[in-house]
């Protein structure tokens, strides 16, 4: 199972149904927990958050790196492969304060332009699908 800390509320609408389509196709091993933090008590909730070896924290900041889709998908694959557990982080319109920053596994961009944290989640949930099938070499990627 793969956690996904968003701020702000549940997802509404369109969007709910972008992200429920992916979620759908997902094999049991990329199901999706959600948690959703009010936005203004987001940063403050990972300051405090204890960060554990347990799980790998992959923050999506505008900062972080830029991977291709076969990239993420073959991160993805070994750290599900080393035996912790995966989180996502998706930041606020703020961004990450510089102490949750330090404390992430790895900083992932979504590219350079700036999404709607809503849109980012979408952006995310069908990024985990494309990489659940690159591995399965579905043809849902064209390599």
């Amino acid at each position: 199972m793969i956690q996904i800390i968003a701020g702000g509320k549940a997802h509404k609408g369109w969007l709910q149904e972008g992200i429920y389509e992916y979620e759908k196709r997902l094999s049991k091993k990329y199901q999706i927990k959600w948690t959703f933090v009010p936005e203004e008590k987001l940063n403050d909730t990972l300051l405090r958050w204890p960060f554990s070896t347990a799980n790998y924290i992959i923050l999506v900041d505008e900062h972080g790196q830029n991977l291709s889709s076969i990239e993420f998908s073959d991160k993805l694959e070994r750290i599900w492969n080393s035996g912790v557990n995966i989180c996502f982080i998706i930041g606020g319109a703020y961004g990450f304060p510089p102490k949750v920053l330090s404390k992430a596994n790895y900083i992932w961009s979504l590219g350079k332009e700036v999404l709607p944290h809503e849109i980012a989640r979408l952006v995310v949930t069908e990024q985990i699908y494309r990489a659940q099938e690159i591995q399965k070499r579905s043809g849902y990627h064209h390599i």
